[in-house]
């Protein structure tokens, strides 16, 4: 008897002491089985005769509920039923109009709205990959974007008929076909299909169509944001939109919750992880297989209008990305920030600071911050509630992603190798070099037309010859209880006086500085020097004046002499890529040469401990090594 009281009070006490003991382990646990039954699903997917991929989803998910709103829109809502027929309609238009063909690359040149959805599912039915062009470029970055993916046809929205019209003539001595998504065009060149779309019929199309379709064919090409250079077009395969649609799951996402997209569907986050992963998902734990939440959909992201989209619409799941978050942080607080039905919030690249300041006002929420590359072959996700990480290491974690963290050269830009030319791999809490291992599981196919950066990303010789690697760019760290730390881009942490510097880091103290709103943080050359001196563009909140002093004394407060901006260059507005990440090249090329910039110009000047304006005179005092840096 006494021994059945002791198991039962042992099994009553087990919860608390994996509480105290192991304190994610429940955490981990839930973790674990969501990524098991999306991994056993993917591998079901592989092995199905004929390949099922997304489109069978969908279309499974129409049959399942035709009348469910899979699209809400500036007031109107779109059924799974309707969106399949229009992209019906889209994809027999396409077929008799462009005589498209499994396998024809088609570039998307349209904004956030629902004529991008059903024209990609319009697309994916005949088995054409689609390459999502963003719609913000323009010239030569628009017309780089559309030839390495190897397109013959574009299609274009009618508002961005001007973009087109400039690119025109080197389209034309392609053989590009250029269709318009209009009734009417008079641009000799351009054909306008909106009237034979609206006329074609909306019938199903044959699975036949796309019968040659399997697991490592190309879905879509999605580009790079291009922070550092021209984006590269990343061949994404049916594989990695399946692996990419789950994160939902993992997050704990299911086929009765609300998806607001406000992020650009061109891009791997609004596309992939919110649109295909709305698709994918589930009714969770029901053992019912009814895929398919509801998306509401948004131009572009607005952060005054957020909260009243979210109550609005009763969304439960949101997207971030980049600075996101903090622009909803600095917004005016009101009396109902608490009032709505946000749960779960998924993406990738937010500030401890931010994020703190993001549940303390709005509530809680999960944060599912996840750390991922288009084109990599590794990536972690938060599903704790530790605030900062972006990831945790548990035993599944190299079984789907075989990678390792190893020691980087930060002023050779390079790995350490030892004496036998193999990498290093570093310790608890020592930052270093991301690398994925290339497996037939885990592949990095690279990017279109581009070999030469694909082969730059394939690190070979890492811990025995002959081994291949992705180079994912990024510095991590891992800590003795196995969370993951985004450090910095490998481009963007710079070296100066022998000291490694993380822009990520210097950038958040910046905006501790009063008067500064954003900061984005950068080395720069200096005649005579060896690595890299910080300079830092900044906007400075409406109304308020650069304070001199008050920058240098936060600065002298948090960061250490070698590690602060030696030069600040006042900007109306800091130039972002479509998904609110900082543009550094320009910046980097551009210096601190106050004869060719026209911002204000600051220089640190360290013994009168305050940031004076830098004239002619300075800058020849500071590349003539008058002035000791």
């Amino acid at each position: 008897m006494y021994v059945w009281i002791t198991v039962l009070a042992g099994l009553a006490l087990l919860p608390a002491l994996l509480r105290t003991f192991f304190p994610y382990f429940f955490q981990d646990c839930v973790y674990m089985y969501r990524a098991l039954g999306c991994g056993i699903r993917l591998n079901v997917y592989k092995r199905k005769t004929p390949f099922y991929s997304i489109v069978d989803c969908f279309l499974y998910a129409v049959k399942k509920h035709p009348r469910k709103a899979f699209i809400q829109f500036e007031g109107k809502t779109h059924s799974y039923e309707e969106v399949d027929k229009e992209s019906n309609k889209v994809a027999n238009a396409l077929r008799s109009e462009a005589g498209l063909r499994e396998g024809d690359t088609v570039a998307l040149f349209l904004g956030n709205e629902p004529r991008f959805v059903w024209t990609w599912l319009g697309l994916a039915k005949l088995g054409c990959p689609a390459a999502l062009l963003n719609f913000n470029i323009r010239s030569k970055s628009l017309l780089h974007c559309f030839s390495c993916c190897g397109a013959s046809v574009l299609i274009a929205a009618a508002e961005l008929r001007d973009a087109v019209e400039e690119i025109l003539p080197a389209l034309k001595e392609k053989g590009i076909t250029v269709y318009l998504l209009s009734d009417e065009c008079t641009t000799d060149g351009i054909q306008c299909i909106g009237q034979a779309i609206a006329k074609a019929s909306d019938t199903p199309l044959s699975p036949s169509l796309r019968s040659n379709i399997h697991i490592r064919t190309t879905a879509l090409y999605i580009y790079t944001s291009g922070t550092t250079g021209l984006p590269k077009a990343a061949y994404v395969t049916h594989e990695r939109v399946w692996a990419s649609s789950f994160i939902q799951g993992v997050c704990g996402v299911t086929s009765e919750d609300i998806f607001y997209i406000n992020l650009p569907l061109y891009h791997s986050a609004g596309f992939l992880i919110g649109l295909v992963g709305s698709i994918e998902r589930v009714l969770l734990p029901s053992c019912m297989f009814s895929p398919g939440n509801t998306v509401v959909l948004r131009r572009k992201f607005s952060a005054s209008q957020f909260w009243d989209d979210c109550r609005r619409h009763n969304i439960t799941v949101m997207q971030y990305i980049g600075e996101t978050l903090r622009y909803l942080c600095n917004m005016p607080k009101k009396d109902n920030d608490r009032d709505h039905k946000v749960r779960i919030a998924i993406g990738n690249g937010v500030r401890a600071d931010v994020w703190k300041e993001f549940l303390n006002r709005f509530g809680r929420i999960h944060v599912g911050e996840l750390y991922a590359a288009t084109e990599g072959n590794v990536g972690f996700i938060n599903y704790t509630d530790k605030v900062g990480v972006v990831g945790r290491i548990n035993i599944l974690s190299k079984v789907f992603f075989p990678f390792s963290i190893i020691k980087f050269d930060i002023e050779k830009e390079e790995p350490v190798r030892n004496a036998e030319g193999l990498c290093i791999p570093v310790g608890k809490d020592e930052v270093g070099l991301l690398v994925g291992k290339i497996t037939k599981h885990t592949p990095f196919v690279g990017y279109a037309g581009n070999e030469q950066q694909t082969e730059k990303k394939r690190l070979g010789d890492v811990f025995v010859k002959g081994d291949l690697y992705f180079n994912s760019g990024d510095l991590l760290r891992i800590d003795h209880d196995n969370f993951v730390y985004f450090h910095d881009r490998v481009g963007d942490t710079f070296r100066w006086k022998g000291e490694n510097v993380a822009t990520t880091e210097v950038a958040d103290i910046l905006m501790m500085v009063d008067c500064i709103e954003e900061a984005n943080v950068y080395g720069v050359k200096v005649e005579g020097h060896e690595g890299r001196i910080g300079m830092a563009a900044v906007k400075l909140k409406e109304g308020r004046e650069f304070d001199c002093i008050n920058t240098c004394s936060v600065l002298a407060n948090y960061l250490p002499v070698y590690a602060r901006p030696r030069f600040i260059r006042i900007q109306n507005s800091l130039e972002v890529t479509g998904t609110f990440k900082m543009k550094k090249v320009k910046l980097v090329e551009e210096g601190f040469d106050p004869t060719l910039i026209r911002d204000p110009l600051y220089f640190l000047d360290l013994p009168q401990k305050k940031y004076i304006p830098l004239s002619q005179e300075i800058h020849k005092s500071i590349v003539s090594q008058d002035i000791k840096l």
